[in-house]
């Protein structure tokens, strides 16, 4: 809190994603430039799944073409707050604004790689919708939308039942969630007569290790989509 009130400008995620943090980070911005990145994404595209009680699901940097919108707020923010230095914040915001359209591209090309049948992304929660909507994939998550919630033995059937059925190739783990319930996944098919692979990591609601590419937003993004057609492809890393 005493770093907050220092602080000349304060950008957080908004969509309920800091939870009851966003009480404070909205009152501190009665006073200062504290606005959640989100708020440049028009509502009209946010996706409001029932299991998360009216709130909007945060995870909307899964979708390169949204995250350029947050892009710009905070552009727009930097150059209000600090007026003296608002056409660096925008040459800068352009360059960024540029390599996310390449990655967005890049993505959707990946993607295609994957024959529509396959493109079927089963992972250990449900933080990848706005990632299915862009990129063509068909998603499901074993527990909530929340890391906190917990997955059942009736969920670990349902989707066993859903993956032997499709004849799905891989399902992923996350770097955030713990892998036993994904795991617990993969031994229910088996014994349906069907195996499917772990097809690697993906990060969801986090980034890797600082100075690393995975580190960045590009290089997590690079990662996720690389790791997801390699595996259902047939050659997981």
């Amino acid at each position: 809190m005493r770093r907050l009130e220092r602080a000349d400008v304060i950008r957080y995620g908004g969509l309920h994603l800091e939870a009851k943090m966003a009480d404070v980070l909205e009152r501190i911005g009665e006073q200062r430039f504290s606005r959640a990145v989100t708020d440049g994404i028009p509502r009209a595209r946010l996706l409001a799944p029932a299991q998360f009680g009216g709130q909007y699901d945060p995870h909307v940097w899964f979708d390169v073409g949204m995250w350029q919108d947050a892009a710009r707020e905070i552009r727009d923010t930097f150059a209000e707050a600090d007026p003296a230095h608002a056409e660096l914040y925008r040459e800068n915001a352009d360059a960024y604004l540029a390599r996310l359209a390449r990655l967005d591209a890049y993505v959707h090309a990946q993607a295609a790689r994957v024959p529509a049948s396959k493109r079927v992304l089963i992972t250990a929660h449900d933080a990848f919708s706005y990632f299915g909507r862009a990129y063509g994939f068909e998603v499901r998550g074993l527990q909530g939308i929340s890391t906190a919630s917990e997955a059942g033995a009736g969920d670990v059937q349902e989707l066993a039942r859903f993956i032997a059925d499709r004849r799905i190739p891989a399902v992923f783990v996350e770097s955030s969630v713990s892998p036993r319930t994904i795991e617990a996944v993969r031994e229910a098919v088996r014994a349906r007569g069907f195996d499917v692979t772990i097809g690697g990591s993906l990060y969801s609601d986090a980034m890797g290790s600082a100075g690393t590419p995975d580190g960045t937003y590009v290089g997590m993004v690079r990662h996720n989509i690389d790791t997801i057609v390699s595996a259902l492809l047939g050659s997981p890393e």
